[in-house]
């Protein structure tokens, strides 16, 4: 299977320049003395999430006239609305197919954006959006199994390897694994000494136990929506896990309070809103510190839409 290679990432850079923040690398001064952290805070992004990277991408690379009858996404939020703001800016029409249990912040932002949102059932998301984009006509821009959005989620790793040319550890939430799969092949390219380590809840940890099994291992949509990490509630494919097989060294997983500990300890530490998919990283810094790799480590902060009600009750 081909995976993306570390020139397909410098050319994403180039293309979505013009829509998409390049984070910077905050210092933790609050971190362990022995173990240096930055935060790579994809949750500033125009749609508060590292998801416009992809979506940016995938359709830019579309051909001008295929791009004009419009694209069609699944998503459990953030995707959702990196693909309703990208089209938006192509002036093309988007449609949202969005699971019964995404937060109501993501849809109402997607909606926002002007898109036309479907709420389905969890299992029914992705026939939905095959069976949407086949009816218009429109093109299908999935979350993470695709060439083109993993190369601009790879960007990411490409400003990792630049900023901070000494790292040691990149921590990186798992889900579909489509981040992960291209932030490791850029750091894997240019510092390969690098140690690349996913994180995933406990609750949703499919990802981990295919990489320790060398084979998918699937998990029941019903069993990944039990984490409250409501962004990391998707399995990889076989074209992320041929990346996580290819490129990352380990994944470890955190618990639900460590997860909502660490929402807490970015706000009060960092001065930064993270939602818990994001704050998965942190929680394995400040928890998991046995099974990680000592050095220079950078957490990438992947969003920061926060439902309110959620926010209320974290920070109760």
């Amino acid at each position: 299977m081909r995976l993306v290679t570390i020139s397909e990432i410098r050319a994403a850079a180039d293309l979505l320049a013009p829509a998409v923040l390049r984070t910077p690398l905050l210092p933790c001064p609050w971190a362990e003395p022995d173990r240096p952290l930055w935060i790579k805070p994809e949750n500033l992004q125009p749609i508060g999430a590292f998801k416009i990277r992809g979506a940016y991408h995938a359709l830019a690379r579309l051909p001008e006239d295929v791009r004009a009858l419009g694209v069609v996404a699944y998503s459990s939020g953030n995707h959702a609305q990196a693909v309703a703001y990208a089209a938006k800016l192509f002036g093309v029409p988007a449609v949202i197919v969005v699971p019964d249990n995404t937060p109501q912040v993501k849809i109402d932002a997607t909606l926002a954006h002007g898109a036309e949102v479907h709420v389905v059932g969890i299992t029914e998301r992705e026939s939905r959006a095959h069976a949407l984009a086949h009816e218009r006509g429109a093109t299908l821009i999935p979350p993470f199994d695709h060439l083109d959005v993993i190369a601009g989620q790879g960007t990411i790793g490409l400003e990792i390897a630049e900023d901070l040319p000494d790292v040691d550890v990149v921590l990186v939430p798992v889900s579909g694994g489509g981040l992960i799969s291209g932030v490791a092949a850029a750091i894997k390219a240019l510092r390969p000494d690098a140690k690349v380590i996913g994180v995933e809840p406990e609750l949703a940890a499919d990802a981990a136990a295919s990489l320790r099994a060398g084979e998918l291992t699937r998990w029941t949509a019903q069993d990944r929506a039990r984490t409250l990490a409501d962004g990391l509630r998707s399995e990889p494919s076989e074209l992320t896990f041929a990346h996580l097989r290819a490129h990352v060294d380990d994944i470890v997983t955190v618990s639900e309070d460590e997860i909502a500990a660490a929402v807490r300890v970015i706000a009060h530490r960092s001065r930064l809103v993270a939602e818990p998919s994001g704050a998965t990283v942190i929680a394995a810094y400040l928890n998991r510190q046995a099974e990680l790799p000592e050095g220079r480590t950078v957490a990438v902060i992947s969003g920061g839409n926060l439902d309110p009600s959620l926010l209320a009750e974290l920070f109760a």
